[in-house]
């Protein structure tokens, strides 16, 4: 616990530091909000001059009640102007904020998306998508807290502070420093304790909350897994666990809460007391009238006010700062692959890719998987990537994609540098069949056409035509428009791969990378898929990462990887000639486990 309360500062320096920085963004907005409220604030501070007023002139013994009359009237008719121009100008407060807070909510969560979008493909598969949902809904409904707490509540609260103490100090100076003293005590007691003492609390609970969504996705975007192995009571059971932590954590800060606030509440006691008497000794040693004893408790009363909730907006300003720390993290964290600056877009014409002396390293790790890795892939070369897992198949194609960057030598696609180019417009022009196809919870047709949006319904037919999924797709109530599911749960194993073999086919990009993108068709369905593949590949340069060897026999070159390194380079009727070749014993093993004889050949 002293580690948190050592670094609470921190965060909300952090938190202030990135909403103010929005709030420059809409400076005049901000500026037009806060001057509406300090002036509605003013007419507290002046109200208590003309309620002591209203009292010198009700209460004159002297007899000459025309004149009292007209000094009550007069003040209350500007008691009650200053109430009317409060009211229009919190309504203008209010009218205001609201447009303020939308812009700062909007802005806040596009970018996050566009970060989060960005980060590397390591970073999501360390995160879960429910909690990185949280922190972005959560941080952005913090803003709202956060605008309102500082320009409603604490803006408001320090101007009738300040002006009620200059005030009242001009006629009294002891009771003006009185007041400025004990408000400003009870200001820091009530920032003191929210800030060291519930926050640390606070931040605990939002971290348990946070886990709390990301064992429900976990959970619920697995669920076909979780029926699979009828592991239902054992899902209940991690999140019971995760909630029992939750719980106790936030029952702790909740009390801290309750007993923060009664501790102001006594401070706030010992003030009204301390004004209180004093006004009471004013009036005894005849420095004082009863309007101006009025003044004096109108003018704390307001106060009072302001003051008794300060801790309360105190606390709520901790609470937006922890629940939107989480939030500021991802704006403060590096995005891993990053375009340089001033990079340019990448032009593909022919595809020819080349390794040139590549070194490259998963983060602290010593050894570097690849070192003075060079290798040339030709335009229009169809290569298939052979070798046990880990040996590197998988590093290669996304070193290709720049899904990580090399810390050593450079990849050239057509004699470009891709460093130096737009990751964007690289990764557009090379179409990728992945192993488990994702798909979007979207329409058939719309997810066919995620490589070229721009495709008309004739094309994405004709794509769906070619991957041999025309066929089912046809049969289903609504054709195209069926929407398919989270990630495509509703669709087969074949049929997501066929969808992603069409989106492949209308992306009509110059570099194609497979990942075994046959492995989940039925044998039918391979047979003509492999057709329409072969029409595929023409022309283009593949990359095909191959798990069962016989998707490889027909490719232009095979390339077997261990530990970083292609240890055979080849044709298939080249490599199978190596008596101690590794891709012939990798060859001969798959066979054998299929067919009862195989031949040398």
């Amino acid at each position: 616990m002293p580690k948190l309360n050592k670094s609470s500062a921190r965060p909300m320096g952090a938190v202030l530091t990135f909403l103010f920085r929005r709030w420059a963004e809409h400076r005049l907005l901000v500026a037009a909000t806060a001057g509406a409220m300090v002036a509605a604030t003013l007419t507290d501070v002046f109200l208590p001059i003309f309620a002591g007023n209203l009292v010198t002139a009700v209460s004159d013994q002297a007899g000459h009640r025309a004149g009292a009359l007209h000094g009550a009237l007069v003040a209350l008719g500007i008691m009650a102007v200053l109430g009317v121009a409060q009211a229009i100008l919190r309504y203008t407060v209010f009218r205001s904020i609201v447009r303020l807070t939308l812009f700062n909510m909007a802005d806040v969560a596009r970018a996050a998306f566009y970060r989060v979008q960005r980060f590397s493909s390591d970073w999501h598969a360390n995160n879960f998508a429910g909690s990185v949902q949280r922190k972005i809904t959560r941080g952005m409904w913090a803003i709202d807290m956060l605008n309102d707490t500082l320009l409603v509540a604490l803006l408001p609260a320090l101007s009738v502070l300040a002006g009620s103490a200059i005030v009242l100090g001009l006629h009294w100076p002891v009771m003006g420093a009185l007041l400025a003293i004990g408000a400003t005590l009870y200001i820091i007691l009530a920032a003191t304790l929210s800030v060291r003492w519930v926050a640390p609390a606070s931040q605990l609970s939002n971290r348990w909350d946070t886990r709390i969504g990301g064992a429900l996705a976990d959970a619920i975007s697995c669920n076909a897994v979780v029926k699979g192995f009828g592991a239902e009571h054992r899902e209940d059971a991690i999140l019971q666990g995760v909630l029992n932590k939750w719980s106790h954590r936030t029952r702790r800060t909740w009390i801290r809460g309750t007993v923060s606030g009664t501790i102001q509440g006594v401070a706030l006691l010992l003030l009204r007391t301390s004004v209180t008497g004093l006004a009471v000794a004013l009036w005894w040693t005849g420095r004082a009238s009863p309007g101006d004893v009025a003044t004096v408790l109108t003018a704390y009363f307001i106060v009072l006010g302001y003051l008794r909730d300060v801790g309360y907006h105190i606390a709520n300003l901790q609470r937006g700062v922890n629940e939107m720390e989480e939030l500021v993290g991802l704006h403060a964290q590096d995005l891993g692959v990053e375009d340089s600056k001033g990079a340019s877009e990448i032009k593909i014409s022919a595809g020819h890719i080349r390794f040139d002396h590549v070194e490259f390293r998963y983060g602290p790790q010593i050894t570097p998987l690849f070192q003075d890795f060079t290798l040339d892939i030709m335009a229009g070369e169809r290569v298939g990537l052979v070798g046990h897992s880990g040996s590197g198949k998988t590093t290669f194609v996304k070193l290709i994609q720049r899904l990580h960057d090399v810390t050593g030598g450079r990849i050239m696609i057509d004699g470009q540098n891709i460093a130096a180019i737009r990751q964007t417009g690289l990764r557009a022009q090379i179409a990728i069949v992945a192993q488990e196809p994702i798909l979007f919870h979207r329409s058939l047709a719309e997810n066919i056409a995620y490589g070229r949006p721009s495709a008309t319904m004739a094309e994405i037919e004709q794509a769906a035509w070619l991957a041999n999924a025309h066929d089912f797709i046809a049969k289903l109530p609504k054709g195209y428009s069926t929407l398919v599911g989270e990630r495509g749960v509703k669709l087969s194993g074949g049929e997501r791969q066929r969808v992603a073999i069409a989106r492949a086919f209308l992306a009509n990009a110059p570099i194609l990378i497979l990942d075994e993108a046959t492995a989940s068709l039925d044998s039918e369905s391979e047979a003509l898929i492999q057709e329409a593949m072969e029409r595929l590949m023409t022309g283009r340069t593949v990359i095909v990462i191959a798990h069962r060897l016989s998707t490889v026999r027909a490719l232009d070159r095979i390339l077997v990887f261990e530990h970083g390194r292609i240890i055979e380079d080849g044709p298939h009727n080249v490599l199978l000639e190596l008596h101690n070749g590794i891709y012939r014993r990798l060859f001969e093993r798959q066979a054998m486990g299929l067919l009862p004889e195989v031949s040398d050949a």
